[in-house]
């Protein structure tokens, strides 16, 4: 004979089962399913948005100091100043330094965000539009390669190389130096110098 309660019915140990408990713990089952089902989306979108990111988004969408480590070992840190995609401008206290992107071999202080450039003209200049800007303004640099830093002044610009004029005006003491061997350009302490 039956003796449940009304309401209720007999469980499968002959426990009362009330229908309303019952239903109220597969709408909480749906319900976590499909939190999960969400969580795991958000968490898929958020990993193919940063596969899209690039090296020089997140350092546009950096503030404050950063620390770029270069292939040789050296470092050159401070307020980031500009990003393109050949080319990183990092500015101390004294002077301000063009490293190109591939000579960097580590960031410290890159902050998680991402940036694109703010025109697309920005982010169509390249290393050769930097290098000709320092040509330009005849400021004296000091070219940092594996082989050593340099001192002198930009006095041309190829395609994938830069001349290095030792003294200003002097074609016979110049360094050339691939594109391929720049770590960084600084500006040198010393200030402008006419040619």
């Amino acid at each position: 004979m039956d003796t449940a309660p009304s309401g209720g019915a007999w469980g499968r140990y002959g426990v009362p089962v009330r229908w309303d408990a019952l239903f109220d713990d597969l709408a909480a089952q749906l319900a976590a399913a499909e939190s999960q089902e969400r969580a795991a989306a958000v968490a898929d979108l958020t990993r193919a948005e940063h596969a899209t990111m690039t090296l020089v988004e997140r350092l546009r969408g950096t503030s404050g100091t950063v620390t770029l480590e270069l292939r040789d070992g050296s470092v050159v840190a401070g307020e980031l100043r500009d990003a393109a995609e050949e080319w990183v401008l990092v500015g101390e206290a004294r002077r301000q330094h063009l490293v190109p992107t591939g000579a960097i071999a580590g960031v410290q202080g890159l902050g998680r965000h991402a940036q694109p450039a703010s025109s697309p003209r920005t982010a169509r200049l390249g290393l050769g539009h930097a290098l000709r800007a320092l040509m330009r303004d005849r400021r004296p640099v000091q070219v940092r390669t594996p082989a050593g830093a340099f001192a002198g002044w930009v006095a041309r610009v190829g395609r994938d190389h830069v001349d290095l004029e030792v003294t200003p005006g002097n074609g016979h003491g110049s360094r050339v130096v691939p594109w391929s061997a720049l770590l960084c350009v600084s500006e040198s302490e010393t200030g402008y110098v006419a040619r």
